[in-house]
């Protein structure tokens, strides 16, 4: 199942772009897709919130938490 995280400050794919591929490097994440106009990503795979919230913020957006 699918975790699903509010995400700030994405405008185009580009950013939704480096958001999956930040989240996707973490081990056990299999699969990260955003959703622009919601402005969250869902996470498939084994990975903590904390590694998907430092993953967020070290590609430059802002992580608001679970939906």
């Amino acid at each position: 199942m699918a975790a699903i995280y509010r995400v700030e400050g994405m405008t185009c794919q580009g950013c939704a772009n480096s958001v999956s591929r930040a989240i996707e490097t973490q081990t056990g994440a299999t699969r990260a897709l955003v959703d622009l106009t919601a402005g969250t990503v869902s996470v498939e795979g084994q990975v903590s919130e904390a590694e998907v919230r430092s993953a967020i913020e070290a590609a430059g957006f802002d992580f608001k938490g679970t939906v």
